[in-house]
């Protein structure tokens, strides 16, 4: 991994044209959580999932995203019983296509029946095709979300989810910069882990040969420096969870760490793995999920990986594990 600079002069150039031009300043922004789950309604210890790039839709495309692998994953994680499960992201193939929402409400129906929380990014596939009409069709899948692109969740006490739309500007001065900044400067004192969610990612492998065109952008490398800014000042331990390439990679960068975990369903992406990348197994794909655990000294992550895709029926492995300890 290396750092690029913060040219934040090319960022606006950077963003998807038709998603960045829609305007921001009348989208609900309200300091604090907009959602939350109780401690009561935790299991002990509280799990919650994290992962993305599904890109549910017409299953008989098994181009554009491996439905079977899709669907093992939506049973196994309800398995896990999480209290919540945060997605980041290209979770339609087509934002634009109303039935990839509701291919996503079919096979996910087995979360709503056993009441699992859902927190939802907004990635580019999101905005796949006319930006309004994308926006308006995931705002009607999630009617708790409209007019909101962005947002803030509470996971009992100790928990906090804020989800970011890196479709739009994070620059500093930005409507979504002034919300961030209102956010991580006043955070309960109660919260331990601050989960950040957000499509495109901040940190990654930089690609010199393949999919260079994933790389970090100017918008997103602006929004890390902001976390290597607040980060020694905060109690909470900051976890971001990005996805757009579909693998799966760590990083720690100032105290923050960062993962690609974009292994839901899309085509794989195979990486060259820099030197920073705390995961260097030549093991591919990755299609898998991140496991949260909740414990009282720290948050205990594990990533779960689908053992082989061109199997009959789905195995599992943790593949790499690691733990963020609660900040003194």
């Amino acid at each position: 991994m290396s750092l690029l600079p913060s040219f934040f002069f090319v960022a606006a150039c950077a963003l998807a044209q038709n998603s960045a031009s829609l305007p921001t300043s009348q989208l609900i922004s309200e300091p604090g959580a907009a959602f939350r789950i109780p401690e009561s309604e935790l299991s002990s210890p509280a799990t919650i999932i994290a992962y993305g790039d599904t890109r549910f839709t017409d299953p008989t495309n098994v181009k554009s995203t491996n439905p079977k692998v899709r669907r093992w994953l939506v049973e196994k994680i309800a398995g896990e019983k999480p209290a919540a499960i945060v997605i980041n992201g290209d979770l339609p193939l087509a934002g634009d296509v109303a039935n990839d929402y509701a291919v996503y409400k079919t096979e996910t129906k087995i979360w709503r029946d056993q009441n699992i929380h859902v927190f939802q990014t907004l990635g580019n596939h999101e905005f796949h095709g006319d930006a309004q009409k994308s926006l308006d069709n995931w705002w009607n899948t999630f009617p708790e979300m409209r007019n909101r692109r962005w947002y803030a969740a509470q996971i009992g006490a100790r928990v906090y989810v804020m989800a970011i739309d890196s479709d739009t500007s994070l620059l500093p001065g930005s409507d979504q910069d002034r919300w961030i900044r209102q956010q991580l400067g006043a955070l309960p004192s109660s919260v331990d882990f601050l989960l950040i969610t957000m499509h495109h990612p901040p940190v990654a492998d930089i690609q010199t040969h393949i999919t260079v065109d994933h790389n970090p952008r100017p918008n997103e490398i602006a929004f890390r420096d902001l976390l290597s800014e607040m980060a020694p000042k905060m109690h909470a331990r900051i976890l971001v969870s990005a996805g757009h390439i579909h693998n799966y990679e760590r990083n720690v960068v100032n105290d923050v760490t960062y993962l690609v975990s974009g292994g839901g369903g899309a085509p794989p992406y195979f990486v060259e793995r820099t030197k920073d990348d705390l995961y260097q197994s030549l093991m591919f794909p990755n299609y898998h999920y991140m496991r949260l655990t909740l414990l009282p000294d720290r948050l205990h992550a594990e990533m779960v990986r689908v053992t082989d895709p061109d199997a009959d029926e789905p195995s599992w492995q943790v593949k790499d594990k690691f733990d963020i300890l609660v900040k003194r």
